[in-house]
């Protein structure tokens, strides 16, 4: 994988944890602005998305196998997007505590991604 990338999306994703668990601890519910923060990760993990395709069609192989990158690959990118919808639903603190969740959730994928990859073996 390519590793700036991967920091880059993990510090992105717990930025955004602390944002909107800071709005969760404030009593705010997602806010215009924390969805240009998500949109800003969604980015990042449809660019990792591209970028993992690229180095599997280019011969590159994964450590822990093909199907379990493809599949964590599929998770990075859907986590954001998915815990954004569920806070539009979600009105209250709980929103911004989902998208908190969510984006932790992302950081520790990225984390799992890299190790699944070879821990930069292939970078």
């Amino acid at each position: 994988m390519f590793t700036p990338l991967t920091v880059a999306l993990a510090v992105a994703a717990l930025a955004l944890a602390v944002w909107c668990g800071w709005a969760a601890y404030r009593d705010q519910p997602t806010k215009d602005w924390h969805f240009i923060g998500m949109a800003v990760v969604s980015l990042l993990a449809l660019a990792q998305l591209v970028v993992g395709i690229v180095r599997l069609t280019g011969g590159g192989e994964p450590a822990e196998g093909t199907v379990i990158f493809v599949a964590y690959l599929a998770a990075v990118a859907a986590c954001v997007p998915v815990v954004g919808l569920i806070s539009l639903t979600e009105r209250t603190r709980w929103g911004s505590l989902t998208v908190a969740a969510g984006a932790v959730v992302l950081a520790v994928l990225q984390a799992r991604l890299h190790e699944i990859w070879g821990g930069g073996r292939g970078a």
